[in-house]
């Protein structure tokens, strides 16, 4: 089953995700700042992480640095979910080191695939 770490401080997003990724098939670790995800990261060795920008602590695009930045870590896909949609952020991530990018409000069947591509499908599928 593969494991997914999602770095999220908001709780109803972080409910409604973490669900739907259990339902299918993931094992789900979650983290509420960037620095717990940094943390997280190291502990855990998940598959790919879900990363939040807008994070207490340190913000998404620090954690992403220090988790690529990282001998343990570096080779974590990242994925940026954010509520930022405007022209250069999609830019912006790839450069902090995320590997995709997707945008909030999450559409799972646009999320999904980004997820398979790294994680491969959850035990379910």
């Amino acid at each position: 089953m593969p494991k997914i770490l999602l770095v999220e401080d908001n709780e109803m997003n972080r409910d409604m995700l973490s669900r739907r990724l259990l339902r299918r098939g993931y094992e789900v670790v979650i983290a509420v700042d960037g620095q717990q995800g940094v943390d997280l990261a190291v502990s855990e060795q998940p598959a790919v992480i879900l990363m939040d920008m807008s994070l207490p602590v340190i913000d998404g695009w620090e954690a992403t640095r220090r988790v690529k930045a990282g001998d343990a870590t570096k080779h974590i896909p990242v994925i940026a979910l954010t509520a930022h949609a405007m022209a250069g952020d999609r830019e912006q991530a790839l450069a902090a080191g995320c590997d995709d990018y997707d945008t909030k409000p999450i559409d799972l069947t646009r999320l999904l695939p980004k997820i398979e591509k790294f994680a491969g499908p959850g035990a379910s599928s």
